[in-house]
């Protein structure tokens, strides 16, 4: 079996002491076609364009398991270090309603929410999620934690040994850090998968829900 690397090509900002920053991708594409991509023809494969809908390339990229796609107008040059409506990234991340029930606090209110959904009756930690927080939402989540502040942990699976996860565990010590809430907050949480001791991988804050009772939250597989 051939195990050699293949390089994918998909834009080149500079060609034999040339700025090509300011050509279109289009123009940049072509170069790649015309100097690059034949010169390692077994090593390097150009990135082809795909005349579709977003709807379309979304659905494929989900059937194909990816964990998302990066969309570029054919015409804008490459502004370096800039943020700007010319390329969008999007993933097709997984979603689903998840219990809040304890934060870790810090100098922009809280650094992270510990969430779970319910088995048995029971609170299951299954992951700590910092990512999706503008200082507004962040203020708003904060705000709904009022009258909710309790010293016991909701979650039956915590402590977790110092080996359970990547990152900080949520030992015994660990916890000390952490506040307590009671389980009544749900919330809308993207992520990439489940790993496989049932944690959530790469999460990202939604949105507060207020259409689910906390007791109903249980966990999905699907895309929300």
């Amino acid at each position: 079996m051939d195990k050699n690397p293949i390089f994918y090509v998909f834009d080149v900002l500079a060609y034999r002491g040339h700025d090509l920053r300011r050509l279109s991708l289009s123009r940049r594409h072509q170069l790649l076609a015309r100097h690059l991509a034949p010169s390692f023809p077994d090593a390097a494969h150009l990135s082809e364009f795909f005349h579709s809908t977003a709807e379309d390339m979304i659905r494929a990229a989900r059937q194909m398991k990816l964990e998302g796609i990066i969309v570029k107008h054919l015409d804008s040059s490459y502004e370096t270090g800039q943020r700007t409506g010319s390329w969008v990234k999007y993933k097709t991340n997984k979603s689903q309603e998840l219990v809040i029930g304890g934060y870790l606090p810090s100098a922009e209110i809280f650094d992270c929410l510990l969430m779970g959904y319910y088995e048995n009756k029971k609170l299951v930690f299954v992951g700590k999620v910092r990512n999706g927080f503008l200082p507004a939402m962040r203020q708003q989540v904060a705000k709904s934690f009022e009258g909710l502040e309790t010293d016991a942990c909701p979650f039956s699976n915590l402590p977790e040994r110092r080996n359970a996860r990547r990152g900080e565990a949520l030992t015994t010590v660990a916890m000390k850090k952490y506040r307590w809430l009671k389980p009544k907050l749900v919330a809308q949480i993207e992520f990439v998968e489940w790993t496989k001791s049932h944690h959530l991988r790469h999460s990202r804050f939604a949105g507060l829900r207020d259409d689910k009772p906390a007791m109903e939250v249980i966990r999905n597989s699907g895309y929300g």
